[in-house]
């Protein structure tokens, strides 16, 4: 069997350092994490911030959020 992923508006943010998202947290010198629902996730410049349906966060490297997400008007 074959299934499409059902089309869904995310909101985003690219992190690129301390202050650009609220939920990313300094967790160990120049380390950056962001709790997500399978728990802590590094975060690394460039990296998007992705709010899914539910509120949750969760980051996303650049090549695997442009082959993924396309930007739609508001």
């Amino acid at each position: 069997m074959k299934f499409r992923k059902k089309p869904v508006v995310v909101e985003a943010i690219q992190w690129f350092k301390d202050g650009d998202h609220p939920e990313v947290k300094l967790v160990h010198q120049d380390e950056y994490a962001i709790k997500t629902l399978e728990g802590w996730m590094q975060v690394t410049p460039s990296d998007w911030i992705i709010t899914g349906v539910k509120g949750e966060h969760y980051p996303c490297k650049p090549d695997i959020f442009e082959l993924t997400y396309e930007r739609v008007e508001e």
